[in-house]
């Protein structure tokens, strides 16, 4: 007997009518907007090989990604991420191009979540890469573009949050090694999870690195956050990360966002081959964030390439869904005319339905056996008249609504 023959697998789901035209003006938006900044679009394969992301740094786990293998044994990966396999693309195939590069996809992603997160397994993306260029000019491009994306989405208020991940590195480096410990701590930085981080630092006693540490999930707020972290972090490399941390949100409240922009220095991305600048971007509606990015140099490396990267990734999924509860009409518009003909007529019908069609109408053929049966069908789908054609191809048009 088969048992999933009718379902979905975990994680998925069928997108009807009006969600998959909420998806398509999503994307559509993104992609005049990306077009418009001067990126052009590229698309990698759906499968990709393991190795792509198993590097010398382990990015992603391996019980995150769908596995599986080629004709020739070799493991493959459905692909669980947009910007490594873009990483690739522009050290290999794109490395004799002009540089900077400014890329943008839109694709599908699948990573293995926990079932009961309220996260899908399968993601569509709209997103931007910027290969190379000055890090410091990328930037400020990247945050430009981002907070574009969001105005551009047209969902409500949104906000927007900025760190930098080069903070957390530079002082979990001075405290442990550890892989386990460290993803354990910046697992409980991202989620502010307080009590178990100070559990798990106490064992490192108590120097100014692992007070830092356990101050980051808790400096969170406006500008006088900045002020308070120069009280806590006092060396070069540190007080360096927060000036580029404070010139960015000075960039972002120059262009209108004050109001809108939030400092998280507890802000450590779990994709950790993010090097400099995080930001993450928030819509009203919708309690996980709808984008996110920032730098990646040491990726590119990985790839054998020397040049800098940044970038960010729109969720077109959680995006979507909230066009579709903000907007009360159907966003399916039925057609204007329905045309009918007899059997003896079906080609008289076409033709004039392709004639309205060529004039910018949108009109639907009638597939009933009776005249009463296309009137019926009409009304039902809201359609405003129907136009009913005989051998001689003449038309009479009825009003239906």
């Amino acid at each position: 007997m088969k048992k999933y023959d009718l379902l979905t697998p975990e994680g998925t789901r069928d997108l009807l009518f009006d969600e998959s035209v909420a998806r398509r003006t999503v994307e559509d938006k993104l992609q005049r907007l990306f077009k418009s900044y001067g990126y052009s679009e590229v698309i990698t394969p759906g499968l990709e090989f393991y190795d792509v992301f198993m590097l010398k740094s382990r990015y992603f786990s391996q019980e995150s990604m769908y596995k599986l293998s080629d004709g020739k044994g070799r493991l493959m990966v459905i692909r669980p991420d947009s910007t490594m396999p873009i990483a690739r693309l522009s050290a290999t195939r794109l490395k004799d191009e002009i540089f900077p590069l400014k890329l943008f996809y839109n694709q599908n992603i699948f990573r293995i979540n926990p079932k009961d997160s309220g996260r899908d397994d399968e993601i569509t993306q709209s997103g931007v890469e910027l290969i190379g260029g000055d890090p410091k000019k990328a930037d400020l491009e990247i945050l430009n573009l981002a907070t574009e994306a969001l105005t551009s989405l047209e969902t409500g208020d949104f906000r927007f949050e900025i760190g930098d991940s080069a903070l957390f590195k530079i002082l979990i480096s001075r405290v442990t090694s550890d892989e386990e410990e460290t993803e354990a701590i910046r697992e409980y930085i991202e989620n502010k999870n307080i009590p178990e981080l100070k559990t798990i630092l106490e064992k490192y006693g108590d120097s100014d690195d692992v007070k830092a540490l356990y101050s980051l999930p808790k400096l969170f707020g406006g500008i006088e956050i900045y002020d308070r972290a120069l009280e806590l972090f006092k060396d070069k490399e540190t007080l360096e990360v927060l000036r580029d941390i404070k010139q960015a949100y000075d960039y972002l409240c120059y262009l209108g966002f004050e109001d809108k922009v939030t400092l998280d220095l507890g802000l450590v991305n779990k994709a950790n081959y993010y090097t400099g600048l995080l930001f993450r971007g928030y819509i009203e509606g919708y309690g996980m964030p709808v984008l996110s990015g920032g730098r990646y140099d040491a990726l590119m490396g990985d790839f054998g390439s020397t040049y800098t990267a940044t970038g960010f990734a729109v969720n077109v999924n959680a995006v979507a869904r909230v066009l579709l509860k903000n907007n009360t009409a159907d966003l399916i518009k039925p057609a204007e005319v329905l045309v009918y003909s007899d059997s003896d007529a079906a080609a008289q019908g076409f033709a004039y339905c392709r004639e309205l069609v060529s004039k910018g109408i949108c009109a639907e053929n009638a597939i009933q056996n009776t005249f009463e049966e296309a009137l019926d069908y009409g009304q039902k789908k809201g359609i405003g008249k129907i136009a009913k054609v005989n051998s001689a191809g003449k038309v009479e048009e009825i009003k239906i609504l």
